[in-house]
């Protein structure tokens, strides 16, 4: 799966299931495999919530339009 269809998913945290956000970046080892992905967390009306870093461990499904996560706080 390519990086770019990722970012077109939404991020749920299934501890919650609030909206996270949607995927910007992610960091890949020496091998090529994803180790985390960065996820802007959602925009208010004029500002963004910052950035969250997930580990590619707490991925625990990725469907058609949505990528589901474990993350504590």
């Amino acid at each position: 799966m390519l990086l770019s269809l990722l970012q077109d998913k939404d991020v749920i945290n299934l501890i919650d299931g609030k909206k996270i956000g949607s995927i910007v970046d992610a960091e890949i080892d020496r091998g090529g495999k994803i180790i985390n992905i960065y996820v802007q967390r959602r925009k208010f009306i004029f500002f963004s919530a910052g950035r969250v870093l997930i580990e590619w461990k707490q991925i625990d499904k990725i469907g058609k339009d949505v990528i589901l996560v474990s993350v504590k706080g």
